[in-house]
């Protein structure tokens, strides 16, 4: 009669030390380690032998592999927090080094380890499971967060256009932020970030601004340059961090490093007004050039009047105005307005158009710009490119001086 396999050992036993099979006839039975009960050995000779050699740093006792689990259905869009991260002091099982915000992973089960360590044991079928408590390992990050973010997109759409409510899709919200959790959780920057982002605007979950930091912050550690852009502006306003200039500069200048336009276009913010850093102009145009050249429009108006004024760089009203008309051509408001007066005056080698001038006013005032409404208004009272009509100036002047603007106030004062 053929004898019963063990239930906790389904394969056949060796000696971790020598490979002796057991059965044979010098090992009839091996004994398992006392404290993981997971290596078995021929000899106690063995035993200390494989002890000195490399198990003493891989022994993990019964309850340090088996922490309390927490059930995936229980995490839902309105959890309060995101999960524990990695806590300082902590090794990797797998390599044994030390663990850091920016490197863990932790699976499903609780445990965690190194983010590449778990890469590389995905490369192996065998060992697609947790090496210390064995449960198998969740699906891998870059696939958890594409197929959520796929989902989430059309959920977003149908919410967009009527056809469905958050509340509705409940369900499937639940689903979405679950597998962005555990993406997350493995240490994927952008399913950290993209957590940060639906929680700072509420999008179909609560929002939440203190758990959308807290995302944020493991997306910036990670080295995510929206997620560092993000966390400069809350350390600049102060909103829901202590505010401070140094780190604002910090991460502003991290995601500028990167090539992030964002980040440049704020770090150049930074040396203009001279804050956490000494101020300087050239460095202000020098960041601001980096950022206007990949199409940040507030970085080419800004870049544009640098030039026109001469600061940090030599004057030049050509330059200025080419790249006024970059910004304009996006659609930026003043802009807009500094290219209409250029037209109006002919600075900057432009051929002087009160039709060009009034167009680009126009786009400007339709945003409610309300120095545009004021020019605008002008060029109606004249009759200078539009049909004369004091009647248009006077509704442009309103609303110019409704916002605030001197000129207009004083324009109907005069009126009436």
């Amino acid at each position: 009669m053929a004898e019963k396999k063990s239930k906790s050992c389904p394969s056949r036993k060796v000696c971790g030390n020598c490979r002796s099979p057991e059965g044979s006839a010098n090992t009839p039975k091996l004994s398992a380690c006392a404290r993981c009960g997971l290596v078995v050995y021929c000899s106690r000779d063995c035993q200390k032998a494989h002890w000195k050699a490399s198990h003493k740093q891989h022994c993990i006792s019964k309850s340090e592999r088996a922490p309390p689990r927490q059930s995936s259905s229980s995490l839902t869009h309105e959890d309060a927090a995101p999960r524990a991260t990695a806590v300082a002091g902590k090794e990797c099982s797998i390599c044994l080094d030390s663990l850091s915000e920016a490197s863990s992973c932790i699976l499903s089960c609780g445990h965690e380890f190194h983010g590449a360590c778990v890469a590389e044991l995905r490369k192996f079928g065998i060992k697609q499971m947790c090496p210390l408590c064995r449960t198998p390992l969740p699906p891998g990050p870059e696939k958890l967060y594409e197929e959520a973010v796929l989902q989430f997109v059309s959920l977003h759409r149908l919410v967009k256009h009527g056809k469905a409510s958050w509340s509705g899709k409940k369900h499937e919200l639940d689903a979405v932020v679950i597998s962005l959790r555990s993406a997350a959780d493995q240490g994927f920057a952008e399913a950290q970030n993209f957590l940060g982002r639906i929680s700072l605007h509420g999008e179909g979950v609560a929002q939440n601004d203190k758990e959308a930091i807290q995302w944020f912050m493991k997306a910036a550690e990670r080295g995510h340059a929206e997620a560092q852009n993000y966390m400069g502006m809350r350390f600049k306003k102060g909103r829901g961090v202590p505010q401070s200039d140094a780190k604002a500069l910090r991460w502003y200048r991290k995601a500028a490093e990167q090539g992030d336009a964002d980040g440049q276009y704020h770090l150049g913010a930074m040396y203009i007004e001279g804050h956490g850093v000494a101020q300087s102009d050239a460095e202000t145009v020098r960041w601001w050039r980096k950022a206007a050249e990949q199409g940040h429009k507030e970085a080419q108006f800004h870049l544009g009047t640098q030039i026109a004024e001469g600061r940090g760089v030599a004057q030049n009203d050509a330059e200025a105005l080419r790249w006024f008309k970059k910004a304009a051509d996006q659609g930026l408001p003043n802009a807009l307005l500094n290219l209409g007066i250029a037209y109006k005056s002919g600075r900057g080698g432009v051929k002087p158009s009160d039709v060009e001038a009034a167009r680009c006013l126009r786009k400007a005032a339709n945003q409610g710009y309300a120095r545009a409404q004021y020019f605008l208004g002008v060029l109606y009272k004249e009759g200078s490119g539009v049909a004369q009509s004091d009647k248009e100036a006077v509704k442009l002047w309103q609303q110019a001086a409704m916002q605030g603007d001197v000129d207009a106030q004083r324009q109907l004062g005069a009126i009436k």
